[in-house]
């Protein structure tokens, strides 16, 4: 048999019976695999690492050592009802970092899209859903019910209050702390956060068009440094908004909002 399509289990690890690891599984010392997980192709789980509770991981997927998945959440609520933790493909999950399943409150599942980057010590609580191609710095941590779109970056010993939403290719500074939406495409730091403009380098480094960038910087200004009532001028960003899909995108976040809209600290443009 091909030595990289074997399912490797190290002496010193605990697998329990139950326990699905499909081909080319890696499992180093002295991990610890739950009965109810089932881990993809191709995934490394690494010393010391526990994944347990009712956790699918996908194909491709590295666990660093001690590395926490699909424990119990650190909710009084929750009561042992059986929620569970679903990750997709080519995540890296490094030292220390920490990933919690669902409650009954928040639907009973913590869901994890595709290559993902979670740092060390960073924590992702019960509930959350996060998209694909995020990066949490170490120490980021995101409380409970949080959604994190795609390709956004969250700095390092940032903290996401619980039920905020962060929008795709949003970039938060390090050592914020966030309790309120961040729109798509928006640059964001301090305490309380507050908008800085565009993420423009996250954009280009996308592959975001010059033109694409402005029509998004255009529909900014109108909602953030037009002065205008929120309704007022998200009415006019979509009167003068064109059909580009990313724009749409923008304005449909900031309409769904519930929390309500983080935004450039009052007195400022917003642009930096």
């Amino acid at each position: 048999m091909d030595k990289a399509r074997e399912t490797q289990v190290h002496s010193t690890a605990v697998v329990a019976r139950g326990a699905i690891l499909e081909e080319g599984v890696t499992v180093d010392a002295y991990a610890i695999i739950g009965p109810e997980v089932r881990i993809g192709r191709g995934t490394r789980i690494g010393a010391h690492a526990v994944v347990e509770g009712r956790t699918t991981l996908g194909c491709g997927n590295r666990i660093f050592h001690h590395a926490s998945v699909g424990t119990e959440p650190q909710d009084q609520k929750y009561h042992g009802e059986e929620s569970s933790l679903v990750i997709g493909d080519g995540n890296i999950v490094r030292e220390f970092a920490t990933i919690h399943t669902g409650t009954e409150q928040g639907g009973m599942v913590t869901r994890l899209g595709n290559r993902n980057l979670l740092m060390n010590f960073s924590h992702v609580a019960h509930d959350c859903r996060i998209g694909d191609g995020n990066v949490l710095a170490n120490g980021a941590q995101v409380a409970g019910h949080a959604i994190i779109e795609n390709y956004a970056v969250i700095g390092a010993l940032s903290g996401i209050h619980q039920f905020v939403r962060i929008g795709e290719s949003a970039f938060i500074g390090a050592g914020s702390m966030v309790s309120l939406d961040i729109p798509p495409y928006c640059n964001a730091t301090g305490d309380r956060a507050t908008l800085h403009g565009l993420n423009r380098v996250g954009l280009e480094r996308r592959g975001f068009s010059a033109e694409v960038i402005g029509e998004i910087r255009r529909a900014y200004r109108i909602l953030f440094q037009s002065r205008l009532p929120l309704e007022e001028a998200l009415a006019q960003a979509l009167a003068e908004a064109g059909p580009c899909p990313e724009v749409q995108s923008f304005l449909a976040f900031i309409r769904r909002s519930e929390r309500g809209v983080c935004r450039p600290r009052r007195g400022r443009t917003g642009e930096e």
